[in-house]
């Protein structure tokens, strides 16, 4: 399948930048464009985490019910972004008109690739191998690890967010990742005229 932009991972950065991508699907600017998340959750941080310092989450939400939340979120509000489960990408390659994911069941393409993964180790995503580099913000003990980016861009139309962009293990820092990743593709698409998307209550 093609996409305008493909997203993989389905933890908080991945899913928050799908979000801010569907919920602009009434702009001139996107509502033609195809985007897809490969969901893949097995090894997000969510999985075991709670929460009590989160605005706008009730105290003791959990990780997992949070990853729940969120596909069925994005299946009401955005059915028109593409949920691609039980998929893990093996490589990402520079394509002629952008990129190549391959992953362990099909191959999909990309003008525009959003990789939002966790910052642990083993990453063995080939066609990547080159960016990565010691994690700038983590604790030295852990051996984290980030992809080499500028602002969250590694190259044109390959980008980074969350934690293997650098930024730390918190859950507020790694969706607003996701949704600066979001607002800048959206830019792009934009004709490069500054864009963000906000919902409003309408005036009766």
């Amino acid at each position: 399948m093609k996409f305008d932009a493909l997203i993989i991972g389905g933890g908080v950065a991945g899913m928050q930048c799908a979000l801010v991508l569907g919920s602009a699907k009434e702009k001139w600017f996107a509502k033609d464009k195809n985007i897809g998340i490969i969901m893949h959750q097995r090894s997000s941080h969510l999985q075991n985490a709670l929460f009590n310092n989160v605005l706008g989450l009730n105290p003791g939400a959990l990780g997992k019910d949070i990853l729940e939340m969120g596909k069925n979120q994005m299946n009401e509000l955005y059915p028109h972004i593409h949920q691609i489960h039980s998929e893990k990408v093996e490589a990402v390659l520079d394509d002629q008109d952008g990129y190549k994911v391959i992953t362990n069941k099909e191959t999909h393409f990309a003008k525009n690739v959003v990789v939002a993964l966790n910052y642990a180790k083993p990453f063995s995503i080939a066609g990547l191998e080159q960016y990565v580099e010691k994690h700038s913000r983590a604790n030295p003990m852990k051996d984290r690890i980030q992809l080499r980016n500028f602002n969250h861009l590694i190259k044109d139309g390959l980008y980074v967010c969350g934690t293997i962009a650098g930024w730390r293990s918190q859950y507020a820092i790694a969706a607003g990742s996701g949704a600066s990743v979001a607002t800048d593709i959206l830019t792009l698409w934009n004709d490069n005229i500054s864009t963000k998307v906000h919902d409003k209550i309408k005036a009766e």
